[in-house]
């Protein structure tokens, strides 16, 4: 089986992380991420005991989760555990290789940090392993249209000004990928779906100042190594705000947040019926007259 490309550089993207708690964080979408994965949370009618967050770089999620009363223990997964709270118990390990055997967990979630993985379809089915039959899995992760105005403005910028352009936003996938994923993994009634999140700011640089603080900064491997030349990044500020300003001159910043669910299989789940198993005809139930193969409506020409 050949290897996952390996689109992210992992060790810089720890590196991004520790930055950002050192400068301070701007947590404000992954604040919000984390008090919407609780509200969706709270309609599975059970409660949680032996859970983990995976990745995710605040304690946001496990904070809001515990709140809400639907789990009991949760334990942070992450490769940088001293930017996490002691006040939850830690396991340091990388998202693209659990430590945990078969069938032994309840519930795994995560917030904005399963995107980089450089092999998701692998994570993705390390967790449908670990989980106990009937055990779910809720995450966010960032989608492709996240940052869609910076990636323009930066091509059109290089372009201009350098004769080419160089990647600068990753990659991420898209909802109906995403959704494959899961059913490649093995999840019993996967579900993938979207929002957009549109951000205002300043400027340009206001912006990029709070990718910093998110540890949100270009960590893909093909990243240009060169600085970027300030007449380049000057000409994207203005093609940024040219295109992508409101009517006060504040720009908008679009993230994309992809909601995925799924549960390991078990035997009470619903499934979906054998074809030619219904109890009523689909004409039946429309009030209408059931055409055979072959058979021409009324009124068709010969």
């Amino acid at each position: 089986m050949p290897a996952s490309p390996t689109i992210f550089d992992r060790k810089l993207l720890r590196a991004r992380n520790r930055r950002a708690h050192q400068l301070g964080p701007a947590t404000f979408l992954l604040d919000r991420v984390a008090n919407d994965l609780a509200e969706r949370l709270s309609a599975v009618l059970r409660t949680f005991d032996r859970a983990i967050d995976l990745g995710t770089p605040t304690d946001a999620v496990r904070r809001a989760v515990t709140a809400g009363g639907k789990v009991t223990n949760i334990v942070a997964v992450n490769a940088e555990a001293e930017n996490l709270d002691a006040a939850f118990a830690r396991i340091v390990a990388d998202e693209e290789n659990l430590p945990f055997a078969d069938g032994s967990l309840e519930l795994a979630v995560s917030a904005l940090a399963l995107q980089y993985a450089n092999d998701l379809p692998g994570t993705l089915i390390q967790i449908r392993r670990a989980l106990k039959p009937d055990g779910l899995f809720l995450a966010a992760l960032a989608g492709g249209d996240t940052l869609a105005e910076l990636r323009q403005v930066f091509a059109a910028a290089e372009s201009e000004r350098e004769g080419g352009i160089s990647p600068r936003v990753a990659p991420f996938a898209d909802t109906r990928e995403l959704g494959a994923l899961l059913q490649r993994a093995g999840f019993a009634l996967p579900v993938a779906d979207s929002e957009r999140i549109t951000v205002r700011y300043p400027d340009a640089f206001a912006l990029m100042a709070d990718l910093r603080r998110m540890g949100a900064t270009n960590a893909l491997v093909e990243r240009r190594r060169l600085p970027l030349r300030r007449a380049t990044l000057m000409r994207m500020a203005e093609i940024y705000a040219d295109k992508f300003s409101d009517a006060d001159g504040r720009i908008r910043a679009t993230f994309e947040i992809i909601w995925l669910s799924g549960w390991a299989p078990h035997e009470s789940q619903q499934k979906p019926l054998r074809p030619g198993s219904a109890a009523r005809r689909l004409a039946d139930a429309l009030g209408t007259r059931e055409i055979s193969a072959g058979e021409k409506p009324d009124g068709a020409n010969s």
